[in-house]
């Protein structure tokens, strides 16, 4: 039975963003009263038959064009981590595809959520035109000239909305995947977060580096 919460890792995904997003949910999943434990579940797509992340570890995936429309998407980072490297993944037909893929999806009524480079995704495809976001803090003066359509705020480390949600940086993916966990259940969130170790994220101005 297909899950209705599904994880886009692209070829070339960032290893620890794919990671905190699984383990958070795999520990929503283990720490749930009985018979709630399903609503945990996500099944890993991509757009290739094998995908590997950025360390060239193969991806158990599920093709995603193959799959009905899931209510809730995440999209993990891209492995890049310049303005040249997520330039030439963008570029990537894989990405276009997914941004293809991910608008169906929205149209039907899923929640599309991603941290890090994987905002570049969502922005890629239109799916944050006219809407605040968030990103990489690095990253932000390349997001805003390439973007201008997009109210960027990369002083926040998560802004949630109405069909999309970002979050910024790196560690980041676990304060979407807990976000995500809350929305269902605030009591086990805050379990999972102390199991986790995971404290309140500082805003990401904190970690900026003075320009």
């Amino acid at each position: 039975m297909m899950t209705s919460t599904a994880i886009l890792a692209l070829d070339g995904v960032f290893d620890t963003g794919l990671a905190a997003i699984q383990d958070t949910l795999a520990t929503a999943r283990d720490l749930a009263p009985p018979g709630s434990n399903d609503a945990w579940k996500a099944q890993v797509f991509s757009i290739r038959r094998v995908a590997h992340t950025t360390h060239g570890l193969a991806i158990p995936t599920m093709q995603a064009e193959a799959r009905s429309n899931p209510e809730f998407v995440f999209v993990p980072a891209l492995g890049a981590k310049t303005e040249e490297g997520i330039e030439k993944a963008l570029a990537h037909p894989d990405v276009r595809r997914a941004g293809e893929l991910l608008g169906r999806w929205q149209s039907q009524g899923a929640t599309i959520a991603a941290a890090c480079t994987g905002t570049f995704v969502l922005a890629e495809a239109g799916l944050l035109n006219g809407q605040e976001a968030t990103t990489s803090w690095w990253l932000a003066p390349f997001f805003r000239s390439r973007y201008p359509g997009v109210t960027l705020d990369d002083s926040r480390s998560l802004i949630p909305g109405n069909a999309v949600v970002t979050a910024g940086a790196v560690l980041a993916h676990f304060d979407l995947a807990l976000w995500f966990v809350r929305q269902r259940s605030p009591e086990l969130a805050d379990t999972v977060a102390r199991y986790l170790m995971l404290d309140p994220r500082s805003p990401q101005s904190t970690y900026a580096i003075p320009d």
